[in-house]
């Protein structure tokens, strides 16, 4: 096994190595070659954890996806005919990409490209930064050799932000959007040649893509704590317009996104994505009603998520309402209000809410209350009887995790002091040592 399959293997958990695993296996039977490639391999040679799971495949991406879907009883959420790729929800909360050995050539900025076979050197060499541009080689013979044409290592060592290519931000616009969002979420400076290109990208107007590319980026940026800082270097590029026109001056709600930022974190300490909504709700908060209609529209928000935003407001308003009341005394009255209750929902509450005892059961649902009620496992469940998917099962389930809850911690005894030496008689001492 070479050194970097062994460091792969240690940076994925359980279902990522069953995945990597099963993947290994399906390409193998195809006679078709596969590597790993993209964030996966940036992530695990920067030592941070491995969220998504990038496959490149010299064909049949989508035939390969799909047997990957349908070995592991996950499902295909998005297949993209056009650029040969899928990609997947898998068991254990994995998402992953299938796609083709490609080369894509623009004849204007943000078009859409003629897409032809590629090797791998050339797949990678077209992407949109070297830190990005590594693949990892999965199969028999050659498994764990590192395919790295634009020398990404050498950046991540240095933590500098470079483009494959002199013409990254002319192919693709929306490059801008991620390089500022890396530029803020990892740390990483800009490389001064990178620097020039998103200036004269910048001078040159030609960065228009399309917003719904924006959206992608503001998903991934609103759970980290440096949102604030990169809205504001979007601000300074003039991009957020492509959001909407209005969305600048004291109409950009930095004071709101610099609170928000405070309390989502004093929550959610190492982030959470799935509260996105909320973030976009405060970004737009200062914008009128017309003006706010046509940045979501612009976006082109999913139809689960454009519902989620606009029964938001009136949600959290009501799960205030329920936080603050009176008749709450008991650890399990707060999980009862908290535990079906939509992150975004949760973050819209502690932005809005200047009631203490609100802001302190949210924060003490998460830190304490949720975490005792995970103690109470289905095995426990199942040994007191209860068969699993009955409503029997459930209400049982419901009354241990109540009993859990309000249970008095047991109070910890301090040990008994040892009782002191006795005194020394008078007179005695150290035997005299003998001449």
């Amino acid at each position: 096994m070479s050194d970097y399959m062994f460091a792969l293997e240690s940076h994925l958990d359980a279902a990522q190595n069953r995945t990597v695993a099963e993947i290994q296996r399906i390409a193998t039977d195809a006679a078709i070659t596969v590597w790993l490639a993209g964030g996966a391999m940036r992530d695990m040679l920067r030592g941070a954890p491995i969220r998504d799971l990038d496959f490149t495949v010299e064909r049949d991406a989508p035939k390969i996806g799909k047997a990957l879907a349908h070995s592991l009883h996950g499902h295909v959420i998005e297949e993209d005919s056009f650029k040969r790729g899928v990609e997947l929800e898998l068991p254990g909360g994995i998402r992953a990409s299938v796609s083709n050995a490609r080369t894509e050539k623009y004849s204007k900025p943000g078009g859409k490209p003629q897409i032809a076979p590629a090797t791998i050197h050339e797949d990678l060499s077209r992407r949109d930064f070297t830190i990005n541009a590594i693949a990892l080689f999965l199969n028999r013979g050659a498994k764990g050799l590192l395919v790295d044409p634009t020398n990404g290592q050498a950046d991540l060592i240095t933590k500098e932000l470079r483009t494959t290519n002199s013409m990254a931000f002319f192919d693709d616009p929306s490059r801008v959007f991620r390089l500022i969002r890396f530029k803020h979420v990892m740390g990483f400076e800009i490389a001064s040649r990178t620097q020039s290109q998103l200036d004269n990208a910048v001078l040159g107007d030609y960065l228009h893509p399309d917003p719904t590319c924006l959206r992608a980026d503001l998903k991934a940026l609103a759970s980290h704590e440096s949102a604030v800082a990169a809205i504001e270097d979007l601000d300074r590029l003039d991009l957020l317009k492509l959001l909407s026109p209005a969305l600048k001056g004291d109409k950009l709600n930095l004071p709101g996104l610099t609170r928000f930022e405070k309390q989502a974190h004093a929550i959610f300490p190492a982030g959470n994505e799935a509260g996105w909504l909320a973030f976009l709700a405060v970004l737009l908060e200062k914008l009128s009603p017309r003006d706010r209609a046509a940045a979501l529209k612009a976006l082109a928000l999913p139809p689960n998520e454009l519902k989620g935003f606009q029964k938001l407001e009136a949600a959290a308003k009501k799960r205030e309402s329920a936080l603050k009341s009176a008749k709450i005394h008991k650890p399990s009255q707060v999980w009862e209000v908290l535990k079906d209750a939509e992150t975004a929902e949760v973050l819209m509450v502690a932005y809005e809410s200047d009631v203490r005892v609100v802001q302190d059961r949210i924060r003490a649902y998460y830190q304490k209350y949720l975490p005792v009620a995970q103690e109470v496992t289905e095995d426990q469940v199942v040994a007191a009887g209860h068969k699993p998917g009955t409503p029997k099962f459930e209400k049982a389930y419901q009354a241990m995790v109540v009993t859990r809850l309000n249970a008095r911690p047991k109070k910890v005894e301090p040990e008994p002091e040892p009782p002191p030496p006795p005194p020394m008689a008078m007179g005695r001492g150290r035997p005299a040592a003998r001449v």
